[in-house]
């Protein structure tokens, strides 16, 4: 299925592991990343050892829309279009309401929900000569929202909202879903064993994910889900039966 594929915070965890296996079925990677640069490099260079030319690496901030443009400008450029979007890169940390300042609003509603549907306007003229297709990295707390991060959960139910939007907005030609993950990586924040055996408790298959596990839904958005758009997949052990 040789395609050429964009994607955004592509450096390291779910990224990353969607960069290696799409690399593996044939697409040529777009690596986009902000300040993981090491990471990002070694990524790409693993990836154009097993094949030449393969994989392309640029930087920008995504909240800068001169920055964005340039990165659907190359992508498109790489090798003569693109013919899918995958928007992964994402802000998290928590805020209390009391607590939210109008640069946190900006930085997670930038990242999560402005950046993916301006690199969608900007790259839906040749998705849709390509017949292509958009993935949105959602998460399960955009349905319900994960307490103590209120901008963060808006953000994802604005990415939620959009992807169904953008659907019908770009059909028939671009299709565009997404990919909820439920516990796959634990924040940065140190977060207690305890705390998360008891997150595990109440996922069905009484395990986190991994990062593959999105990567191989994403796939099967892009491969094998020509009669899908509009919908969210939700990858998450079974958390949200507990919700």
């Amino acid at each position: 299925m040789p395609k050429n594929v964009l994607i955004t915070g592509a450096a390291k965890r779910i990224g990353a592991a969607c960069a290696r296996l799409l690399h593996s079925e044939g697409c040529n990677v777009f690596l986009h990343y902000r300040s993981s640069k090491e990471d990002v490099l070694q990524l790409c260079d693993e990836l154009n050892q097993q094949r030449p030319n393969s994989a392309k690496v640029m930087q920008a901030d995504l909240l800068k829309m001169n920055e964005l443009e340039s990165v659907a400008n190359e992508a498109r450029m790489a090798w003569g279009g693109i013919d899918v979007l995958l928007n992964n890169a994402s802000s998290f940390y928590p805020g209390a309401v009391a607590n939210v300042t109008e640069q946190h609003w900006d930085e997670l509603l930038g990242s999560n929900l402005k950046a993916p549907f301006f690199l969608a306007k900007a790259l839906a003229e040749t998705l849709a000569v390509n017949k292509g297709c958009i993935v949105n990295i959602v998460d399960i707390h955009a349905e319900r929202g994960l307490s103590g991060y209120p901008v963060y959960s808006i953000s994802k139910a604005g990415l939620s909202a959009m992807t169904k939007v953008l659907a019908k907005e770009l059909g028939p030609a671009v299709r565009v879903n997404g990919v909820a993950p439920g516990a796959i990586i634990w924040p940065n924040n140190d977060l207690s064993e305890q705390a998360k055996l008891e997150i595990l408790q109440r996922v069905a298959l009484k395990r986190s994910g991994e990062p593959a596990d999105i990567a191989k839904a994403v796939l099967f958005l892009i491969k094998d889900a020509d009669y899908v758009t509009g919908q969210i997949l939700t990858v998450d052990g079974g958390r949200t039966l507990f919700c």
